[in-house]
């Protein structure tokens, strides 16, 4: 063919001509067939479940957290309870020690082509409960299309409830019709129906108001090469008799942005701290701003430790290789508040941050206390996350506790203070590198027994990392 359309210009004008209506007339089939293969049907489950296909109903099943998973015969179809018709959907929600699933859960996948739900903006039902009860969580969508409403409310009596969808123009072709999780009340279960469940395009909601964070601007520290993350999305609607709904959102539904991006990247709600400086993480949903920030202050590491191992016993540092270490936080009741150990990892490099810091210890007394007899100073790497104000604090203290390896009695202690005009000093803005002589510890007056290192601020210093924990010598 390729040779003849060469030779003779006739036929070639023809072939191009009836390839260009062809082609015309494939684009305009491929539509139709678009249209055909996912329908806009709005109706769930009416009187029974609508355009499902046979094998829809996947229970949860169970995880490491809770290997039981839901029960899986929770789901059944009432023909006896309805609120219009003649039969509703029943979810028998089982008690907490049910062998057979401690919770109820599924979600109602179409068993065959999706549908097209960009022409509606809601999803909506109407239930009622064998008892006044909190439902966990109702909603619809698959993988990056779910939305939840969480903690519904229903009562004894039939009410009509209603799922805000974030932006239907996501929904081209979903299969994720329904979706529920709860527990029993009290490790009790209950029963509650569910009928008329649809998808709806309903004109009175106002004030819809997407967010992320919340809804709040919240201001962090990171490091750099850590990956931090965008959370609590979702959008809130007030409905025509004034109740607002509020419902989490799947990211896919927002454009997340970086007001610098060199400093911090974002991909979805990941967002990698890439160099130091400051960036402001935002996001839009349907091309409407988002309540909520995220103010990122990215952070260069502690300095890398340049002492010899051979000089240093180091307590948590991953330049050398650490003591053995009962613990970085005791919680010691009733009376610390600190939170925290260890907590931070950025590729290999642990750092640890304490918050709501009065004080805490980190303990080695049983794993094995330490002999810095021949060691001459001691060394950690601080960062504050709040700003110092006068008064401001931040004590560390050092407890021997002798050869009989107990607590109590004449055991020496010794401790220095740091303050905005100490020397070293508390400052903003960057890693404050403590390196002190045994001699500034007063009262430490033996240290071949070393079992705690404690941190003290009162209240004063509320938030702190702290990395490169070491003696030397």
């Amino acid at each position: 063919m390729k040779t003849k359309k060469y030779f003779y210009s006739k036929i070639t004008f023809l072939l191009i001509g009836l390839l260009l209506t062809n082609l015309a007339c494939e684009r305009e089939i491929s539509d139709d067939a678009v249209e055909a293969l996912f329908p806009s049907t709005a109706d769930i489950f009416i009187d029974s479940p609508i355009g499902m296909g046979t094998d829809f109903y996947l229970p949860f099943i169970g995880e490491p957290s809770n290997p039981i998973g839901s029960k899986l015969n929770a789901w059944s179809i009432d023909k006896t309870i309805s609120y219009l018709g003649t039969a509703s959907m029943r979810f028998d929600v089982p008690n907490s020690d049910d062998p057979e699933g401690n919770y109820a859960g599924a979600a109602f996948i179409i068993d065959g082509a999706g549908r097209n739900l960009t022409s509606y903006n809601a999803l909506t039902f109407w239930a009622k409960a064998s008892q006044g009860a909190i439902i966990g969580e109702i909603g619809f969508g698959e993988d990056e299309t779910v939305v939840l409403r969480k903690n519904i409310s229903v009562s004894t009596g039939w009410n009509k409830y209603i799922i805000p969808i974030p932006d239907a123009s996501k929904l081209l072709q979903e299969k994720g019709m329904f979706r529920y999780s709860t527990g029993g009340i009290d490790g009790f279960g209950f029963t509650f129906w569910i009928d008329e469940l649809k998808f709806e395009k309903i004109d009175t909601f106002s004030d819809e108001t997407s967010f992320i964070q919340g809804g709040e601007i919240q201001d962090g520290i990171g490091f750099t090469g850590q990956k931090l993350e965008i959370s609590n999305l979702g959008l809130k609607v007030s409905l025509e008799n004034g109740q607002e709904v509020s419902v989490n959102a799947s990211p896919h539904y927002f454009t997340f942005l970086s007001s610098n991006p060199t400093v911090a990247s974002v991909n979805l709600t990941e967002v990698t701290l890439d160099t130091s400086g400051q960036s402001t993480i935002t996001a839009t949903l349907a091309g409407k701003s988002a309540e909520g920030a995220l103010n990122v202050t990215s952070v260069d590491l502690a300095p890398i430790p340049a002492v010899s191992a051979a000089n240093v016993i180091s307590v948590f540092s991953d330049t050398y290789v650490n003591s053995p270490v009962d613990y970085y936080n005791g919680y010691w009741a009733p009376f610390q508040t600190t939170q925290g150990q260890n907590d931070i990892d950025v590729d290999g490099n642990n750092i640890i941050k304490y918050t709501e810091l009065n004080f805490v210890g980190i303990e080695f007394k049983d794993a094995k206390t330490i002999d810095a007899s021949s060691m001459t100073h001691f060394h950690i790497d601080i960062y504050l996350e709040n700003p110092i104000e006068s008064g401001n604090f931040l004590t560390i203290k050092l407890q021997d506790i002798g050869s009989d390896n107990t607590f109590g009695g004449f055991d020496p202690s010794g401790e220095i203070r740091l303050t905005s005009s100490s020397t070293p000093s508390l400052l903003n803005g960057g890693w404050i590198s403590v390196d002190v002589p045994f001699s500034r510890f007063s009262g430490l007056s033996r240290r071949a027994n070393l079992a705690q290192i404690v941190f003290i601020s009162d209240a004063t210093v509320k938030s702190i990392f702290v990395d490169n924990i070491y003696f030397y010598n």
